[in-house]
């Protein structure tokens, strides 16, 4: 089961950059891994490391030590773009990346993170440029995402207000998936099936 996300408050990362797609996020190479937790070296992996395997230097961005522990990323247009890979979202939650602002993620992305408890926020071109303004002149600042609230709460008070498909939130709220969702709902749903025999007799059949 995916582990609850209620809110957040952490610095952020930006990266000013459009159509990342999963390959950027987590390289094909890594698709046999299926321990989650071993994934967060294969996040952005050929951006911060050479060809062979060495961390470079000067460290890419998100291996800068000021970026050590955020959880929120700020990122461009289309994230998440590419192949339905679910090793994108799960190497950005084993780095520890709970929440993704951009103007747009691609569908099949974004079913993946809400599945693994990472909070995609959608916000407006206009709202992307004016929030990497902040960061740009305050790259220290905290944000606060609250998903129970629906709203982000940005350094000086100022907050704005983000939109998630409700079954998506029950889940990630209560730390669970379809199928545990399903199992919790157990009881009513052998209630109805003991008030509605079947139409069929299937054991003469």
């Amino acid at each position: 089961m995916p582990e609850a996300f209620v809110s957040t408050t952490s610095r952020v990362i930006a990266i000013p950059r459009a159509n990342i797609d999963t390959d950027q996020i987590c390289p094909a190479r890594f698709l046999k891994i299926t321990d989650k937790a071993n994934l967060a070296d294969a996040l952005f992996f050929d951006w911060r490391f050479t060809s062979d395997g060495a961390r470079r230097v000067p460290p890419s961005f998100i291996d800068e030590p000021h970026n050590a522990g955020r959880q929120i990323l700020l990122v461009g247009d289309n994230f998440g773009s590419g192949s339905s890979r679910e090793h994108a979202p799960w190497a950005l939650r084993a780095w520890g990346i709970r929440a993704i602002v951009s103007t747009s993620f691609a569908d099949i992305f974004k079913g993946n993170a809400f599945k693994n408890a990472l909070l995609p926020i959608v916000v407006s071109a206009e709202r992307l440029a004016s929030l990497q303004a902040l960061v740009a002149a305050n790259p220290d600042g905290e944000w606060t995402v609250d998903l129970e609230a629906q709203k982000v709460t940005l350094p000086g008070g100022d907050t704005f207000a983000f939109e998630i498909d409700p079954f998506a939130r029950t889940m990630i709220l209560a730390g669970t998936d379809e199928i545990g969702y399903v199992l919790s709902r157990l009881p009513a749903i052998e209630a109805w099936e003991a008030g509605h025999p079947a139409r069929v007799d299937t054991a003469s059949a």
